[in-house]
């Protein structure tokens, strides 16, 4: 009985020993696989995904202080990307563009400016929205409730220049409802009519909700109802002649994505 029972013990042994090697040579194998998978992956989601590279992007300057501490999250999220942010009126901005100034990522205060530079870049993606309300010194002094109280005399209005978007927008709003402003200045960007309201060197000026939101502890904000409002859509996109092209789409996908989206929304965006 020993003596045919032994090989058979031995080949038993033999077979158990060769299953446990096997075991992580497999797992090995599979691990390889799943870290080349990894590597390989371009998922925007992946904090590495993005390629390394320094950005210029192009902004409209209401976009000043949400665009700082986004980039800052980006930055942190994706190691060895540096974001230099470039904030002015979005027809500054387009003039840029077209003079050949470089840049990755242009985004403006509205579509009809993207619109002018559309040859020079890609696609663009509407990231937000915002709307207009008067900003007045704190206290709201001269008592300002709604945009006919802008016709008075007695109060020193400021407005963006025509050719800014929110200029446009302030204008689309006024005629709408028939009040003819006289301002005391037109600014080049709305950042800058906010200032003058800031400062006290103009009782009331039309700004974009976010730019209220941006100095509560300075300027009141009069809300302007929503039948008698303009809607500003905020499009994003690469510039085609951008060195960092694949960097530059990753960041403008970024902008879309949930973490994106809670940054611009906690600052008071609206969805696009």
């Amino acid at each position: 009985m020993s003596l045919t029972l032994a090989p058979t013990r031995r080949r038993t042994a033999a077979a158990a020993l060769t299953a446990a090697l096997l075991v992580p040579l497999a797992a090995c194998s599979s691990g390889d696989a799943t870290t080349k998978d990894t590597a390989g992956s371009t998922g925007s989601g992946s904090a590495g995904a993005a390629p390394k590279a320094n950005l210029t992007v192009l902004a409209a300057a209401s976009l000043t202080d949400v665009f700082k501490t986004a980039g800052a999250v980006y930055e942190k999220s994706h190691p060895g990307t540096k974001i230099t942010f470039s904030f002015a009126g979005s027809q500054e901005l387009v003039a840029q563009i077209s003079q050949g100034s470089p840049a990755d990522v242009l985004v403006t205060a509205d579509t009809k400016s993207m619109d002018k530079v559309k040859a020079d870049t890609g696609t663009p993606a509407v990231i937000a929205k915002n709307r207009l309300v008067i900003a007045t010194g704190e206290g709201n002094p001269f008592k300002v409730d709604d945009l006919k109280d802008l016709a008075d005399t007695k109060v020193k209005v400021v407005l963006a220049a025509p050719e800014v978007p929110a200029g446009k927008y302030s204008k689309q709003i006024l005629d709408k409802q028939g009040i003819t402003v006289k301002p005391v200045s037109q600014e080049p960007n709305v950042r800058a009519v906010l200032s003058k309201v800031e400062l006290g060197e103009a009782d009331a000026g039309l700004v974009y909700r976010t730019d209220a939101e941006s100095a509560k502890d300075k300027v009141d904000a009069v809300e302007i109802p929503d039948d008698q409002n303009a809607i500003a859509k905020y499009p994003a996109a690469t510039i085609k002649d951008s060195k960092n092209a694949e960097a530059a789409a990753a960041f403008v996908a970024w902008l879309s994505s949930p973490e994106g989206q809670k940054i611009l929304q906690d600052a008071g965006f609206q969805k696009p």
